[in-house]
C-alpha cells in the first residue's frame, strides 16, 4: 500500500484526506498519462454520496485541463465502469466511491484498460506527483492542453444502458414467478438492478431505494442485511440480494432468512460450475478470510482452492494467471472470470439465480452440506496500523491465543488497506470463545497505546 492508494483505490474522507484539490491533480495525472501519444477517452462513474459529484467535477476539470476526452455515466455501478472500459476501448476509467463505507467518506478507484484495478507502478508514479504538487518546493506542473487540444466532456449514460444490457444477456432462463428482494443500499445499484431483475421477469420487492446523498449504506445493505432478512421473511420471498454503495459486492438471504455471506455463494456457485464442467481446473480462488468450514465442504466435494491476500484485485490476478474461472472474498465480492474482471454484485445475484432456476432447488437446499464456523471481526482504531500490529505485547496475545485454538479455529489480526483500524477476526466452535480470543487481542492492542 501507499501513501494515498490503499488496497481499493485512493479512499478518505471527502475534504479532509481526499480533497478536491486531490481529485483535479488526480485526473491532471492520468489526462497527461494517457495522453502522451493519442488523445485519451476516459470514462467515469460515481455512487451516490453528496461528495461524489464534487469529485467528478474536480476530476473533469483536471483530466480536460491536460486534454482528456470524458465520458460520464453518472451514477452507476463499479462493474459498469469496467465493462464500459474494456467493451468500448476506453484508455481507463474512475469510479468515485467509498464502496461500503458511510457517506462523508469517499474514494477514487482507477480502472486500467483491461478493465481491472490500476498498475501498481501507475499508482506510485500518481503518488510522486501527487507529493510533488503538495510540497512546499513544487516542481513544475504537467502542461496544459490549449485550443484544440483541451479535452471535452460527453453525457454517457448510454454506456450504463448497454452493461444493463449485458446482464440481462446472460440470464439462462426467465426469472418468472420468483419473488426476489433487493436492498440498493441508497446506493449504486439503485440505477441497474430492479431493471435486471424486471426484465427478467422477476416479482420485484425493493428496499432502500431512495437515496439523498447521505443515507447511502445506513443501516441497510449487505453491511447491514438485518434489514432485507426480515423482509424476505415477511414477504414469503424466494431470495434477497443485498448490495454495498457501489455494487461490487453482493450478500443473500435465503427463503428463511439465513445470510449467505461470500463463502457460502462461492460454494453453491463452485459446486454448480463443477456440475457443468465450467469450474477451470476445479479451483475456486478465496482469500485468507474465508472461513474453515468452507474449506472442509470443498474438501468433501473434491474441489481445490487457492488463498491470495484479502482485496478483491488479489483474487483476480490468481485468476489469470492460473485460468480460473471462479474467486471471491467472504465479504462478497465475487468474481466470475468469463463474464468480468472485478466483483460484482448483481452479476453475483443472476448467477445465484440460475442455479437455483437450473437445479429447481430452494436456495437452502443448495448450501445443506455447508456448516460455517462461528466468526467475529473487530476493527480497533488505531493511531499506526503497522506499530500496533507488530507490537510486542500484541503479538504474544496473538500467539497465545492460537496455541488455545489449535485445530479447531484461528485468528486472523491484519491491518486494513482501506481505513486505520487493525481487524481482529477469530474463528471457532462457538461464539463464546471467538469472543474470549478476539477481546484477548484487543485488550492487547489497547495497552500498547496505539488506540484512537
Amino acid at each position: 500500500m501507499g501513501k494515498y492508494f490503499g488496497t481499493d483505490g485512493f479512499r478518505g474522507e471527502a475534504n479532509i484526506n481526499l480533497t478536491v484539490e486531490h481529485a483535479y491533480k488526480v485526473g491532471r495525472f492520468l489526462g497527461w498519462y494517457y495522453g502522451r501519444e493519442h488523445k485519451p477517452r476516459i470514462v467515469i462513474g460515481k455512487d451516490t454520496r453528496r461528495s461524489s459529484y464534487m469529485f467528478e467535477y474536480s476530476l473533469v476539470s483536471g483530466l480536460t485541463a491536460s486534454g482528456a476526452d470524458v465520458y460520464l455515466l453518472h451514477v452507476t455501478t463499479t462493474p459498469s465502469v469496467s465493462y464500459v472500459i474494456r467493451s468500448e476501448g476506453f484508455d481507463c476509467g474512475i469510479m468515485i466511491s467509498a464502496s461500503h463505507n458511510p457517506y462523508y467518506d469517499n474514494g477514487l478507484k482507477v480502472i486500467n484498460g483491461g478493465g481491472y484495478k490500476l498498475e501498481a507502478q501507475i499508482e506510485q508514479e500518481i503518488e510522486a506527483y501527487l507529493d510533488r504538487q503538495f510540497s512546499d518546493s513544487k516542481d513544475l506542473d504537467l502542461p496544459f492542453a490549449v485550443r484544440e487540444q483541451i479535452g471535452r466532456t460527453v453525457d454517457y449514460a448510454m454506456g450504463r444502458h448497454r452493461y444493463i444490457g449485458y446482464l440481462i444477456s446472460l440470464a439462462t432462463r426467465s426469472f418468472k414467478d420468483k419473488k426476489v428482494g433487493l436492498d440498493l443500499a441508497n446506493g449504486s445499484a439503485t440505477t441497474v438492478a430492479k431493471g435486471v431483475f424486471d426484465a427478467l421477469g422477476a416479482r420485484t420487492y425493493v428496499i432502500n431505494s431512495e437515496p439523498d446523498g447521505t443515507n447511502i449504506n445506513t443501516n441497510c445493505g449487505s453491511t447491514h442485511i438485518e434489514g432485507l432478512k426480515k423482509f424476505v421473511v415477511e414477504n414469503g420471498l424466494d431470495v434477497g440480494f443485498a448490495y454495498d454503495g457501489d455494487a461490487d459486492r453482493c450478500l443473500v438471504v435465503d427463503e428463511m432468512g439465513k445470510v449467505l455471506s461470500g463463502d457460502a455463494i462461492m460454494y453453491l456457485c463452485g459446486c454448480y460450475m463443477k456440475e457443468r464442467g465450467e469450474l477451470n481446473h476445479n479451483t475456486i480462488v478465496t482469500t485468507v478470510m474465508s472461513n474453515m468450514g468452507l474449506y472442509k465442504a470443498l474438501d468433501q466435494k473434491g474441489i481445490r482452492y487457492e488463498k491470495t491476500a484479502v482485496g478483491d484485485k488479489y483474487v483476480y490476478e490468481n485468476m489469470m494467471t492460473n485460468g480460473y474461472s471462479l474467486g471471491g472474498e467472504e465479504s462478497g465480492h465475487i468474481i466470475f472470470s468469463k463474464h468480468a474482471t472485478t466483483g460484482d454484485g448483481i452479476l453475483t445475484s443472476l448467477k445465484v439465480m440460475e442455479a437455483m432456476l437450473e437445479k429447481k432447488e430452494k436456495l437452502s437446499e443448495l448450501i445443506k452440506d455447508l456448516k460455517i464456523y462461528p466468526q467475529l471481526l473487530k476493527n480497533v482504531r488505531v493511531k499506526d496500523k503497522a506499530a500496533a500490529k507488530n507490537n510486542e505485547k500484541v503479538l504474544e496475545a496473538a500467539t497465545k491465543v492460537e496455541k488455545q485454538l489449535g485445530t479447531e479455529g484461528r485468528l486472523l489480526l491484519r491491518e486494513s488497506g482501506t481505513e486505520p483500524v487493525i481487524r481482529v477476526m477469530v474463528e471457532a466452535q462457538t461464539d463464546e470463545i471467538c469472543a474470549d480470543m478476539v477481546e484477548q487481542v484487543i485488550a492487547a492492542i489497547r495497552d500498547c497505546g496505539q488506540t484512537e
